[in-house]
């Protein structure tokens, strides 16, 4: 059977005949190659630096120093399959909240995992090479140095001394050829202690710079930001589901049984008949109205045709109190975060005319470094409290999902302002 990873190997007849040996072998010199690079490359980098501070050009490279982590990480976990067919993949990636190399660069350094890799650079540079090329002396080459005596004795020594290991002399065939045996026996060995020497150096770069287990609390919480993110989008999904069936299927009913009366109004001689009818035509006409006040609240058709601009201005128009919006977005945003910002919007809205006795209010915002940014304000009488059954904590909870944030200034006597603020990225430019 066809061993997957270098300890299925160990236990194996036939491994000093496998290529798993010189896979061990090639991990370890690899290791000591890319050791010794690395703290040349650090010690630079380090003296270069620590010499420009005094004119802050240093600055930005010991910073940048401190992400030296992350390349050997990946060069690491590319050697690891040296040693495994299938080592698992790389560690999760937290994607910067907007483009450029700044957000890049406060994403990295706040990841937990880039000091972790900077802790394994350093290890790598200062003690793991130095083992790595130790063992492979030892167990690689000095075997190999005694198994050459006798070419050795050959070619250099005229047939008559070689050195072994440059610490004794043998003079004769017979000794020259039992060391060489020595040497054979001892690769053999040597094999074998290559091979735990790199499962063992291959275990601690797994701690180091692999994946997380899903164990691992740090692995639960992106896949439980996974699936709330796609919970988030099954909701949107399914609710605008609910909007097309109801306005084109229920709306549609109601529309013909309106018309249906109101024909059958015109058609009814004066009487108690027609009264009824004059009824039902007026229910059917508010059940119709109700109708498509729940579907414009379920996700307004002008919403999803136009983007959160427009939303928002249909929504203002709409309010009872006076709404000067402006509202700067060149593109259309993730449906979901343009509908928790649309019924944020209406929600404010409707509290302002219900509640705070303002004579004129404003949204406004933008996209900006990677956020939505919204402000509602209004100069009314102010003292919003979330505890009061505003709708407030509904609000929070909804923008919340998201990964977005909510906040409220209202003292008594206003004015009141609510913003927010949800991380996103454009999805499409506005023609």
């Amino acid at each position: 059977m066809r061993s997957r990873d270098l300890w299925q190997a160990l236990s194996a007849r036939r491994y000093l005949l496998s290529a798993w040996p010189w896979r061990a072998t090639a991990y370890l010199v690899t290791g000591a190659v890319a050791g010794a690079a690395t703290l040349v490359g650090l010690a630079v980098a380090l003296v270069v630096g620590g010499a420009l501070t005094v004119v802050l050009v240093g600055l930005p490279l010991l910073l940048l120093t401190a992400l030296a982590g992350i390349p050997l990480a990946r060069l690491e976990r590319r050697r690891l399959r040296l040693i495994d067919r299938a080592p698992g993949p790389a560690r999760p990636v937290r994607q910067p909240p907007a483009t450029g190399p700044w957000p890049w660069l406060v994403t990295r350094l706040r990841e937990r995992a880039t000091w972790r890799e900077l802790g394994h650079a350093l290890l790598f540079a200062l003690l793991l090479w130095p083992l790595d090329a130790l063992v492979v002396a030892f167990a690689l080459a000095a075997p190999l140095h005694l198994a050459a005596t006798p070419l050795v004795m050959a070619a250099f020594g005229g047939g008559e001394e070689a050195k072994v290991l440059k610490q004794w002399t043998v003079t004769t065939w017979p000794a020259a050829s039992g060391v060489a045996v020595l040497g054979l026996l001892l690769l053999a060995l040597g094999g074998y202690a290559l091979g735990l020497a790199a499962g063992v150096r291959a275990e601690l770069a797994r701690v180091l710079v692999a994946a997380p287990h899903e164990g691992n609390p740090e692995a639960r919480v992106v896949e439980l930001t996974r699936s709330r993110a796609r919970l988030v989008d099954a909701f949107e999904a399914e609710r605008r589901r609910i909007e097309r069936d109801l306005h084109d299927g229920a709306q549609q009913r109601l529309v013909a049984l309106t018309m249906a009366l109101g024909l059958a109004r015109l058609d009814a001689p004066p009487g108690p008949l027609a009264d009824q009818l004059a009824k039902a035509h007026g229910e059917a006409g508010r059940a119709l109205e109700e109708l498509r006040e729940l579907i414009h609240g379920i996700h307004p058709k002008v919403l999803a045709d136009y983007g959160l601009p427009a939303a928002v201005a249909d929504a203002a128009d709409r309010s009872a109190v006076p709404v000067d919006v402006a509202l700067e977005l060149p593109g259309r945003l993730p449906r979901a975060v343009e509908a928790a910002a649309y019924f944020v919007v209406c929600e404010a809205l409707a509290n302002v005319g219900r509640h705070s006795g303002a004579d004129r209010a404003e949204v406004t915002g933008g996209h900006r470094d990677g956020r939505l940014l919204l402000r509602i304000r209004d100069d009314g009488r102010g003292g919003a409290d979330v505890a009061a059954g505003s709708g407030l904590t509904g609000l929070a909870d909804r923008v919340s999902v998201l990964d977005g944030r909510l906040s409220l200034s209202s003292p008594p006597g206003g004015p009141t302002l609510l913003s927010v603020e949800i991380p996103c990225e454009w999805t499409e430019r506005f023609a």
